[in-house]
């Protein structure tokens, strides 16, 4: 069993990418069911995937999100805890804030995994996440 943190990419394609995208996440999820797998996510990610749909006002959608992930994924705060982690990763200034969020919380929570869909970010080391990696790259 492994502990993995979806970027808020993920959510938006599983949620609303029929395409290729889409279908990449909902097997990779699978996968992770099969292998008992715990999902992580941070409060960043219900925060962003609520934009569009508040954006083109549907209310329906937005209390959807919010009643899903929850379910979907463990949601972890940008605590204290995840702070320090936060000033190292954004102290190179490489990072934009809300990836340093995301990697902080990851972090904090002692990550196996971090999956995301900017390759950029496969590139940043963070102690306390044992691996960063692409969705393309990511094991099926």
């Amino acid at each position: 069993m492994s502990r993995v943190f979806w970027d808020s990419n993920l959510f938006v394609y599983l949620f609303e990418d029929r395409d290729r995208l889409g279908q990449r996440v909902a097997e990779l999820r699978e996968r992770m069911r099969e292998r008992g797998d715990r999902l992580f996510t941070s409060a960043l990610t219900l925060g962003e995937i609520l934009v569009k749909p508040i954006q083109v006002g549907s209310h329906d959608l937005a209390a959807r999100y919010e009643r899903t992930l929850p379910k979907a994924a463990t949601i972890l705060p940008f605590s204290a805890e995840a702070a320090p982690h936060y000033a190292r990763i954004r102290s190179g200034r490489s990072v934009r804030p809300p990836d340093a969020i995301q990697l902080a919380c990851a972090a904090a929570a002692e990550i196996d995994l971090f999956i995301t869909n900017d390759d950029r970010l496969s590139r940043v080391v963070v102690p306390g996440t044992h691996f960063i990696t692409s969705l393309e790259r990511a094991f099926l």
